[in-house]
């Protein structure tokens, strides 16, 4: 039998993956690419199609052209790619945390005191490593916001 004749379809291939080895399925209607892929070539397009227009205007028209560009979506990947050199650039490795009175290695199991040093288990209290932090003072303070004086309004004598 022919197809021609009959009038039916051919049978239907099986899917296609995306056309830039995306790993995810395309189909026909977007140009055998991806959903993802498809929507970022559009985008595409129409970004260099703007930025096109706004070059070949004037300045006034290339800065409305600009602000009207909706931001492409960035993905974590490439986030990550242009965060980690920043980062390492401004933040020297650092080495073990150590206590600060006694330079053993504390690890994650540092306490962290309020006169701002790291601690093993043994300098953790503040009578043992000498701490200038003043806890009594921070107590009157906390225990005076927390209570406000209330006082009543004297009465006038009749």
């Amino acid at each position: 039998m022919d197809h021609d004749k009959t009038a039916c379809q051919s049978p239907p291939q099986g899917p296609k993956l995306c056309i830039n080895n995306c790993g995810f399925f395309g189909s026909a209607a977007t140009m055998n690419m991806c959903s993802k892929c498809n929507k970022t070539m559009l985008f595409q397009q129409e970004h260099g199609a703007k930025l096109a227009s706004a070059v070949s205007g004037s300045p006034s028209n290339i800065i409305k052209e600009t602000k009207s560009v909706e931001p492409m979506a960035v993905s974590v990947q490439a986030v990550a790619e242009v965060v980690a050199p920043e980062e390492a650039a401004a933040k020297p490795k650092e080495g073990p945390s150590r206590c600060t009175t006694c330079n053993k290695r504390v690890g994650l199991t540092g306490f962290k005191c309020c006169c701002g040093g790291l601690l093993c288990g043994t300098h953790r209290y503040a009578d043992v490593h000498n701490c200038s932090f003043d806890y009594h003072a921070s107590r009157q303070e906390a225990i005076a916001k927390a209570n406000p004086v209330v006082k009543a309004d004297k009465l006038a004598k009749i």
